[in-house]
């Protein structure tokens, strides 16, 4: 059966534009419909851009933050003085005498600067222990320094015990030379070694954020042994040896003070301290110990016998992370009358030389907790001025009064110390003195332990 020939001819139409539709389907995409790669990496490219713009930002933000922060801590410790840090211990300054005492310095290192933009603003803290202020580290300054003043309203007790041992040999000739290193007379081999073991009670208190009054209890004892052999046949050359050891303890040298800071170590200045120690008599008088005939002791004396007024200068300058020290001072001793009579003379009156002292040093923070220090220190001791009236031997009667005066002394000392910081409240500090002079002690080392306690 034919069917009608319009409409084979539109079956036939229709049938050819299906399969075009289907040819059409079965090919690719043309680029015109389809997303090519070099427009995906130009996605990627502005997120990247958004997102560094976003993190740049941040970063700008957290510095400025982290500015006006360190403008607040700075106007901060500016009000409450230099001695805001939480921890700062100050210390007491001693004058150079028979025994002096090392002491601690804490002081305010500077901040560090800001990182730059774009660098990681707090960075990752490992587990464990907090982070500490380096402002708040302590540093071990070493005999006759000061510190920054006690904060006010602070309280510091402190314990120390100090060992120091010296040793002195000479030997005297009395006689004629002769030419050609030819000696006629007769030897005195002069031998002596002292120990002193003192404990120590400290107390320094803060009125305010720069000034503070101090003070020192010590307890000391000391064992003395001297031996005089006289050589006068060499084939026994310990003949006549005279061998006097003594010992004793009890109640030191009392010393107080008062200390003023009149800087604040801003713009680079250092911290400079001002201070002024009174040293009383309270120890035994060494013109009051039990002698013998020949005026040798019986008995060691805990004290010097004098008043004396030792005024010091004191200068601290922060270098993160490094602190530099220097010390000027000045001991005056007072003489008295003593009218007393020792071997063969009659000591009227003794007036000990005055005594101008000087010291640097440097202390280094290794960490939050610990630091070392070195300095030396030098002190020249004037001579000691004594009037005094020598007994006749026939007649024991003291004779015409005279002048004496002693030779100078010369008191160099090499320093040494370490800080640990237990906590805000406690430090351990061991410090060590080595003479470096004759006339200077062998070998004095102190171990110090500060407590503070803040009461208003």
């Amino acid at each position: 059966m034919t069917g009608h020939p319009r409409m084979k001819g539109s079956t036939m139409r229709h049938g050819a534009i299906l399969g075009l539709a289907l040819a059409a389907a079965a090919l690719p995409a043309t680029p015109g419909h389809a997303q090519t790669p070099d427009a995906s990496l130009t996605d990627l490219r502005e997120r990247l851009t958004r997102e560094r713009a976003t993190l740049e930002a941040q970063q700008a933000a957290l510095d400025v933050q982290r500015t006006r922060l360190q403008a607040l801590e700075e106007q901060l410790a500016a009000r409450l003085g230099p001695a805001a840090g939480g921890s700062a211990v100050a210390a007491t300054p001693r004058p150079d005498r028979a025994v002096s005492v090392a002491q601690t310095t804490s002081v305010p290192l500077p901040p560090s600067p800001p990182p730059a933009a774009g660098q990681a603003s707090g960075g990752v803290q490992t587990v464990g222990e907090a982070p500490t202020d380096q402002r708040e580290v302590q540093v071990a300054a070493l005999a006759e320094q000061g510190g920054v003043i006690t904060q006010a309203g602070r309280l510091t007790v402190e314990a120390d015990l100090e060992y120091a041992r010296a040793d002195r040999n000479r030997v005297v000739f009395r006689g004629i030379q002769i030419p050609a290193a030819v000696l006629i007379g007769a030897f005195d081999i002069n031998e002596s070694r002292q120990d002193v073991l003192t404990a120590g009670g400290v107390f320094r208190l803060g009125l305010s954020s720069r000034l503070e009054i101090n003070g020192r209890i010590p307890y000391v004892y000391r064992s003395d042994r001297s031996v005089l052999a006289p050589v006068v046949d060499p084939a026994t050359p310990n003949a006549g040896q005279i061998d006097s050891p003594v010992q004793d303890g009890g109640l030191g040298d009392i010393d107080f003070g008062v200390r003023y800071q009149f800087t604040d170590g801003n713009a680079g200045l250092p911290y400079l301290i001002a201070g002024v120690q009174v040293i009383a008599p309270t120890g035994s008088d060494p013109f009051e110990v039990d002698r013998d005939a020949l005026g040798n002791p019986r008995e060691a004396a805990t004290g010097a016998g004098f008043w004396a007024v030792s005024p010091n200068l004191t200068a601290i300058l922060p270098s993160d992370p490094a602190v530099l020290f220097a010390t000027l001072g000045y001991t005056r001793n007072f003489g008295r009358t003593i009218n007393r009579r020792i071997g063969s003379a009659l000591v009227e009156r003794v007036r000990p030389g005055d005594q101008p002292s000087a010291s640097v040093g440097i202390a280094l923070s290794l960490n939050p907790r610990t630091s070392l220090s070195f300095g030396y220190a030098h002190t020249w001791g004037f001579g000691t001025q004594t009037r005094l009236r020598m007994f006749d031997p026939q007649t024991d009667q003291p004779g015409d009064a005279f002048d004496s005066t002693t030779r100078d002394l010369q008191l160099g000392r090499f320093l040494f110390g370490v800080s640990y910081r237990v906590n805000p409240r406690t430090t351990i500090n061991w410090n060590v003195e080595l003479g470096a002079t004759d006339d200077a002690t062998d070998l004095r080392t102190t171990l110090r332990i500060p407590v503070s306690l803040n009461l208003f």
